[in-house]
């Protein structure tokens, strides 16, 4: 699997990516809330999957950024479970 771990880093930060862009499309368009499970499981999943590309390429300011998001959207996913 060593072989092939860069190119699914990859997929990793492409794949955060369309889902974060995704989700605020989504929020923007009228077609989500920002306090919906879609659109805070969209953001977490994003930002966990750029945690993984951003530590991996030694981006560290974007990794800590990326954390603290995954934070956020997995307490407010708690928060939501919880109603």
């Amino acid at each position: 699997m060593g072989d092939g771990l860069p190119i699914l880093i990859e997929i990793a930060g492409w794949a955060g990516a369309l889902l974060i862009l995704g989700a605020y499309l989504l929020v923007s368009s009228g077609h989500a809330s920002g306090r919906s499970t879609l659109f805070q499981g969209m953001n977490t999943l994003g930002s966990g999957l750029f945690v993984i590309n951003t530590w991996w390429h030694g981006a560290i300011p974007s990794t800590v950024v990326n954390i603290i998001w995954f934070a956020i959207g997995t307490s407010t996913l708690v928060r939501i479970a919880r109603r």
